[in-house]
């Protein structure tokens, strides 16, 4: 396991909690609570191989509804 870390250095006259949600937004980017969640439990190689294809397979789904969405919104114009 990699370890990340990283900091966020204050700006000249920038308050606390813009720094603290620069440091969250970064974190979110990292994608640090994610692989934190993913690695507490142990995951069978097939059934990660599962979920990765339900998650492409939603994400075609999606990617083929705002295709058709956008479509239909440039056939009215």
């Amino acid at each position: 396991m990699k370890s990340i870390n990283f900091s966020v250095k204050s700006r000249p006259r920038e308050s606390a909690d813009r720094l603290i949600r620069r440091f969250i937004k970064k974190a979110k980017k990292e994608k640090i609570v994610e692989k934190f969640r993913e690695r507490q439990r142990y995951e069978k190689p097939s059934v990660r191989k599962k979920l990765k294809s339900k998650k492409a397979q939603r994400q075609r789904e999606r990617d083929a509804a705002k295709l058709k969405k956008r479509q239909k919104r440039n056939n009215r114009n």
